[in-house]
């Protein structure tokens, strides 16, 4: 049986459904993926995948460029004529689940990890494009062969609020999943300085900002604590961080840039906190990490941080876009270590009971269990007629 990954990023299907993709080859089914073109996919290739680059600007909204990306993107599907779509993000479930529609792929997974630019900004090209892609997507996602995966409960609510989807076809299943061996409690140095960690993709909605202010403000009162920035821009992102602004701040001195990290558990183990400010989120994988590593977090009291984060038992949750807040919270858990290894404890507890790969893969292979079943009982019913 063959499945059909289509994501935005050739990154985000390396770092975030790889292990996934793994689990179903072990199980016999044959993953083919694809995405607009980058330096991942040769990796997604040595990995044993199959990996198709497809000419697509996640930015774009321009009709001409969207519809020459919608030929292309049936020819692939056409081809490869997979038995399963699974689409990710909601510019790709829209365009994924039309040509799926279109050829006759019925069987479609749908994830999205939170409601998105288009349904959370506020900005006047978010505000135009809403109620098109809200349209589609009620549109798009009807049917007894269509499954939405959602991340936290709060977004559950939301779509189902919006009737964008029906409850039925809608599927509650927190992130993508962790591999708890690899993001394990590990030792750290102590020297009397406390290390806190911002690891993300570097937008402006991640709460960078607020994070930045509080590092100049512990700066100012000549606390030992060492603020740390793990990830680069996102420039296909309206919401992106210059370059240039990163520039500035590492100039200042209130932040260290570490640019992009490939071994996240080894940075992990020398951090003491991990910080997230977000405005909004589906389930950060970046949180889950941390707290399976056994760190305390300070996040924002919105949904898919407070999915995570447990107030005062994982971590502190914070208002969103305030800055004083964030700065107590460090301040705290840098003056009682104690702290920060009960919150790692709890943290780590929780991503067991909750979040690790294991729970997540099973979970995701069952709703496609789900859809091979219903194509069965359909088959079977259709000969008892004939």
């Amino acid at each position: 049986m063959k499945v059909l990954f289509f994501a935005n990023t050739e990154w985000y299907l390396y770092n975030f459904r790889l292990a996934f993709a793994k689990f179903l080859r072990d199980r016999g089914f044959e993953v083919v993926m694809v995405s607009p073109v980058g330096p991942y996919g040769a990796r997604l290739i040595a990995e044993g995948f199959r990996w198709i680059g497809l000419d697509m600007n996640r930015r774009s909204i321009h009709p001409g460029r969207e519809l020459a990306v919608l030929y292309r993107l049936s020819r692939i599907y056409a081809a490869e004529k997979p038995d399963i779509v699974h689409h990710f993000t909601i510019k790709c479930v829209v365009y994924g689940s039309f040509i799926a529609w279109r050829l006759g792929i019925r069987k479609r997974v749908n994830a999205v990890a939170g409601m998105g630019y288009v349904f959370t900004s506020s900005a006047l090209r978010a505000r135009l494009l809403k109620p098109v892609v809200a349209a589609l997507m009620k549109l798009l996602l009807r049917g007894n062969d269509a499954r939405l995966i959602i991340q936290n409960n709060d977004d559950f609510s939301a779509f189902q609020t919006a009737r964008l989807a029906s409850p039925a076809n809608m599927r509650l299943i927190r992130g993508s999943g962790v591999d708890t061996s690899l993001f394990r409690p590990r030792d750290r140095a102590r020297d009397g300085r406390t290390r806190v960690l911002f690891a993300a993709r570097l937008l402006w909605d991640k709460g960078i900002g607020e994070y930045v202010e509080a590092a100049r403000i512990l700066k100012r009162a000549n606390c030992a604590v060492d603020m740390l920035i793990a990830g680069v821009p996102d420039i296909g992102n309206p919401s992106s961080v210059a370059p240039s602004q990163i520039e500035q701040w590492m100039q200042e001195g209130v932040i260290t840039h570490l640019g992009h990290v490939d071994d996240m558990p080894a940075l992990l183990s020398d951090v003491d906190i991990a910080v997230l400010p977000s405005y909004r989120e589906g389930a950060p994988r970046s949180l889950i990490e941390a707290a399976a590593a056994g760190l305390p977090i300070v996040s924002t009291d919105v949904p898919g941080c407070r999915e995570i984060v447990e107030h005062e038992v994982n971590g502190l949750l914070v208002p969103v876009r305030q800055v004083d807040p964030i700065v107590e919270a460090i301040r705290f858990l840098h003056q009682y270590p104690a702290e920060r290894v009960r919150m790692g404890q709890a943290g780590r507890n929780k991503v067991l009971r909750q979040f690790d790969q294991r729970l997540v893969f099973e979970a995701t292979h069952a709703v496609y269990l789900e859809l091979i079943a219903r194509t069965a009982q359909k088959s079977h019913q259709n000969a008892l007629q004939a």
